[in-house]
């Protein structure tokens, strides 16, 4: 039985925080990039059947994915990496809150704002506008959750959830303009940029 994991992802998608979860853990495990190419992807639904990134391969041979469940799996299946708090306590509640709410309403506008057309029949022409409105979606999201950090997204204590917000917020089409708007956000991207973890993947896709 194979003692590793295998990560199927892209540079700079979604696969970056199950990296990351994965560095954390510090766990063995080997990356494979899938690429963009039509005869590529059709292979990948054999492993995937969304033919999205990210992938995960578990050590048993498992295929799991969706990015926010994979890293969630990842931290209860690896508590010592305190990835998460307790499972059944009240702060793990609100983990799973905040990891469900990244995933449906962060990712999501995000997904938005940069494919709009493939959100209405019309395509193009209902674009600009589909953009405008969740540009707004997203900003009250990001609103939302930038209050409660402090530093982290769980209070003193940093979980995958931080890494997750990173990445998606890191994704925002003005970066710069949202650090100014919403100062905790900026020191939390500081706060998370800095971990060795987070670092070496963010290289790594940079590369």
């Amino acid at each position: 039985m194979a003692t590793g994991y295998t990560l199927f992802g892209r540079p700079g998608s979604g696969s970056v925080v199950v990296q990351a979860a994965l560095e954390e853990i510090g766990a063995p495990y080997e990356r494979i990039w899938v690429g963009t190419e039509a005869a590529e992807l059709e292979r990948y639904r054999q492993i995937n059947p969304a033919g999205k990134v990210p992938a995960l391969k578990l050590p048993d041979g498992t295929v799991q994915f969706e990015s926010a469940a994979i890293v969630v799996h990842l931290a209860l299946a690896h508590p010592a990496a305190r990835l998460a708090p307790a499972p059944g306590s009240g702060a793990h509640a609100v983990f799973l809150q905040w990891m469900v709410f990244l995933s449906a309403n962060v990712y999501e506008a995000v997904l938005r704002v940069y494919y709009a057309n493939r959100y209405s029949s019309r395509g193009e022409a209902d674009a600009a506008a589909i953009e405008a409105r969740v540009r707004e979606d997203l900003s009250g999201f990001l609103d939302i959750i930038a209050a409660r950090l402090s530093p982290y997204v769980l209070g003193a204590e940093f979980s995958i959830a931080d890494v997750y917000l990173h990445m998606l917020a890191g994704w925002h089409p003005d970066k710069a303009a949202l650090h100014a708007r919403l100062p905790r956000l900026a020191a939390h991207a500081q706060l998370v940029a800095a971990r060795p973890s987070v670092a070496k993947v963010e290289a790594d896709n940079a590369a």
